[in-house]
């Protein structure tokens, strides 16, 4: 799994969604959208958004011991981070069902007995004739 473009775009949003479940530290916040499945995001990436997150008041921060090196440093959402989880998730999903609507019948991967024309990407709308000015 690689960090995808649009990555930027929703990181704090799914920062703020686990931390709603629980206070993390960034080593365990990665690994943990990585089992989510959303993307392998590198420390360059991830510590800027977690600092954008403080400096924002929407996570705070606290260290804490680790059993196995140096103290780590925890975040644990605030009420703002809340509020702005909450208005973010409506947006997200608002987003989320019009690019589903787009992709209705693009299949992502070949399953037995698809077209091949929308396998490979074609839409049955090609070969329908265009309007003439």
């Amino acid at each position: 799994m690689t960090p995808r473009p649009w990555l930027h775009g929703f990181l704090d949003l799914c920062l703020l969604a686990m931390l709603r479940e629980r206070a993390d530290y960034g080593y365990g916040l990665s690994q943990r959208l990585a089992s989510a499945g959303v993307a392998d995001v590198p420390g360059g990436t991830l510590y800027p958004a977690l600092l954008r997150l403080e400096e924002q008041g929407f996570a705070t921060p606290s260290w804490a011991p680790s059993e196995s090196g140096p103290r780590r440093k925890y975040y644990a959402i605030t009420d703002a981070g809340l509020d702005v989880l909450t208005g973010q998730a409506d947006d997200w999903r608002h987003f989320r069902d019009g690019v589903d609507s787009l992709l209705t019948g693009v299949s992502q991967t070949p399953v037995l007995g698809d077209s091949p024309a929308l396998v490979h990407g074609d839409s049955p709308a090609r070969d329908r004739e265009l309007p003439h000015e």
